[in-house]
């Protein structure tokens, strides 16, 4: 399937990865970008913990979400700033955020989830991969990629962006795969 020995060995150690050409179901958008504000500076473990606590309290709409008091959201254990992003998020949902995203190319999906309070380069980052599951999305902010980059090759933080370019048009895969690795 690839044509790059590391990401060859990778494929046959750790299967596909969510990415075209490979399919993946998708999950609702809103989901998906609550999930990831849940998840901001917290291991995988808290953040499921979290969002699992969220999700049995309230339907992952925007407008279920808005109903709920903010004292509600506290207690599943978001910081009041998670409260505050993820009530920007439904309320900018509600006015037409999320429609489209589909169809724009990744700079325009930046530049629009940007607009939300709580939503940095990281947050966008991890929405193109795994909510609309784009192949090349390269988080060299992601600290376990950072990780992962130098325990196996070396890679310190700034030799990042150089070390992904040969994996393109496939970096969401390699991503992935060295996320892969620390599990």
């Amino acid at each position: 399937m690839f044509e790059h020995p590391v990401l060859a060995e990778f494929y046959g150690r750790f299967g596909p990865a969510p990415f075209l050409p490979h399919g993946a179901p998708r999950e609702e958008p809103f989901k998906v970008l609550a999930e990831s504000i849940v998840a901001q500076q917290l291991s995988g473990k808290a953040a499921a913990a979290i969002s699992a606590r969220l999700w049995s309290r309230v339907k992952p709409y925007p407008e279920a979400l808005l109903q709920v008091p903010p004292t509600i959201l506290r207690q599943v254990g978001l910081s009041h700033a998670k409260v505050r992003a993820l009530r920007d998020l439904a309320a900018r949902s509600l006015e037409g955020l999320l429609v489209g995203l589909d169809s724009l190319e990744d700079e325009a999906v930046k530049e629009r989830l940007l607009q939300v309070r709580g939503i940095g380069p990281w947050t966008v980052d991890m929405f193109l991969m795994f909510g609309l599951r784009r192949p090349d999305v390269w988080p060299v902010v992601d600290l376990g990629l950072r990780r992962a980059a130098k325990a196996l090759f070396a890679v310190e933080a700034l030799g990042l962006p150089a070390f992904g370019e040969p994996f393109r048009p496939y970096r969401s895969h390699l991503a992935w795969y060295l996320w892969r690795t620390l599990d």
